[in-house]
């Protein structure tokens, strides 16, 4: 049997915030805890495109930052192929790569200047970055005549595209992808989209995708994960979990399992 693309245990996460009380002085606050994750467990294997589901507020982020090890756990395990993601942090971010809602950019170099610092962060000098660079955006539909342009003169839709890339060069089994698509105009979504399609077609890799569009989750997944407070409502396939609820859309099945919608607004954890 292949070893598990993430394994995770009874992973909980909670966040301190201060918050003043009713009738209390402004400087007076007390701590309130905010649970993110109630003792999580999932198992995913190598492989395919699974969704992440849930409005703002659900865990989605938490569990991204976690296996990213941006964030460790309060209890539990998580493991990515087999590394811890606190004991052996370093052998996890071998594996894994992020693609956020807000990737980071030097907004004054270009997409292949921050593909080469990246590449360079990673270890790679090599002589045949710059060919290897231009191959891989290429691939994923960014014209040629942009490389070479300040990222700040890119469209939302092509700096994703650089990001989706730039997580190329380090060859990850795991990309992570929170919210890619979110806040794109519709013809930069469907780009982003279609390089996510092609991607799960082509490369050997396993996909986590955190999405609140549902309408995406169905196209691209092959596997869902709804999540609402931090618990795992549902798992299983778009089709199979329509069917078990008699429901027409993914957002059906969410309404009915949760009692909301996911337009929700709730603080992004």
């Amino acid at each position: 049997m292949s070893m598990p693309a993430i394994e995770i245990q009874g992973v909980t996460k909670a966040f301190r915030h201060r918050e003043r009380q009713s009738g209390a002085p402004l400087w007076r606050r007390a701590w309130k805890e905010k649970v993110a994750l109630h003792e999580l467990d999932l198992k995913v294997e190598p492989g395919g495109v699974t969704g992440i589901l849930g409005p703002n507020g659900s865990g989605k982020s938490t569990l991204i930052r976690i296996l990213g090890t941006l964030l460790t756990p309060d209890a539990g395990t998580a493991k990515v192929f087999g590394c811890d993601v606190v004991t052996d942090a370093l052998q996890v971010r071998r594996h894994v790569n992020r693609v956020s809602v807000e990737a980071a950019f030097f907004k004054e170099l270009s997409p292949w200047e921050n593909m080469i610092y990246a590449s360079r962060l990673y270890g790679n000098t090599s002589r045949g970055t710059r060919r290897r660079v231009v191959e891989i955006l290429k691939m994923l539909g960014l014209p040629e005549d942009v490389i070479d342009q300040p990222m700040k003169e890119l469209s939302r839709g092509q700096q994703q595209k650089v990001a989706i890339a730039r997580s190329f060069l380090t060859a990850p089994s795991l990309l992570l992808m929170d919210e890619p698509t979110t806040g794109l105009d519709p013809r930069s979504k469907k780009e982003v989209q279609a390089v996510l399609e092609r991607l799960r077609a082509e490369r050997e890799i396993t996909v986590l995708l955190c999405t609140h569009d549902m309408d995406e989750a169905a196209a691209l997944c092959d596997r869902v994960l709804m999540l609402d407070g931090g618990r795992l409502l549902a798992d299983a396939s778009p089709d199979q979990l329509c069917a078990q609820h008699g429901a027409a859309t993914l957002e059906d099945v969410f309404m009915h399992l949760s009692g909301k919608t996911l337009e929700t607004e709730e603080v992004i954890l």
